[in-house]
């Protein structure tokens, strides 16, 4: 199991409001996190940051004594991010400048020879075998939804002056709805979790075709390098787990 970071500014933006973590070797746990931040100031940055930072205490408080379980793990990943949803929500109270703030979230957790993906927002997971990709996660954005009632292409959404507008997010309302997807590994797989950095910047495709020729970190960066030569319209954050 190999695993890669990578996280950057973009070219437009005036600051990083993506967050993310990657598991050590000392944790005990395979977890891995992208959160993307909104709001105005410096809302975003905190939200997303808080957003990771708290479900990481979470598993370093409670997951050593979970019991390991299909059902037991979905229920302790619902708990984790609906926990991380409250603190960002009491933080935006607390503090006028950070008010509405909110983010995204998707992460992935190894355990038993699976993967167990939570997810809130318009952050994607991917998953590459057998020479495939495939959109694991369903983005909860306009767009997304207006692509589903064929009121869109899946190319005019690419393009869409409101695809930035997402219809789930932490840190908006108490009562959120969080997807959970559970999948096999198989070896050889690649699981890629990104921000709409990537995403609206560069084609599943392109991905797939990095991931295949080049190493994990190599393929990232030229990610990167893509959506910034493109107009790095946001921040960019891909972490990418290969088994």
């Amino acid at each position: 199991m190999i695993s890669n970071a990578v996280s950057d500014i973009g070219k437009v933006r005036d600051k990083n409001e993506d967050s993310f973590f990657i598991s050590g070797s000392n944790d005990p746990y395979m977890l891995y996190i992208v959160a993307d931040g909104m709001g105005g100031h410096n809302a975003g940055e905190v939200a997303s940051s808080l957003a990771v930072d708290t479900v990481k205490q979470f598993f370093d408080k409670h997951y050593v004594s979970l019991q390991k379980t299909d059902e037991m793990i979905e229920k302790f990943m619902r708990e984790a991010i609906a926990n991380s949803n409250a603190c960002v929500l009491n933080e935006s109270h607390l503090h006028l400048d950070e008010s509405g703030m909110g983010t995204t979230m998707t992460l992935l957790l190894i355990e038993n020879g699976k993967f167990y993906i939570g997810h809130i927002g318009d952050s994607r997971a991917y998953i590459i075998r057998d020479h495939n990709i495939e959109q694991i996660t369903e983005d909860h954005s306009l767009v997304s939804q207006m692509v589903k009632e064929g009121k869109l292409s899946a190319n005019e959404a690419r393009v869409h002056p409101l695809k930035n507008i997402i219809t789930r997010a932490l840190g908006i309302d108490f009562d959120i709805n969080i997807d959970v997807y559970i999948r096999d590994v198989s070896q050889g797989d690649i699981v890629i979790l990104c921000t709409d950095g990537l995403s609206n910047m560069v084609t599943d495709s392109e991905i797939l075709e990095e991931y295949m020729k080049n190493d994990i970190v190599a393929a990232s960066n030229n990610l990167v390098g893509f959506s910034n030569e493109r107009g790095g319209y946001d921040n960019i954050t891909i972490v990418v787990v290969k088994c």
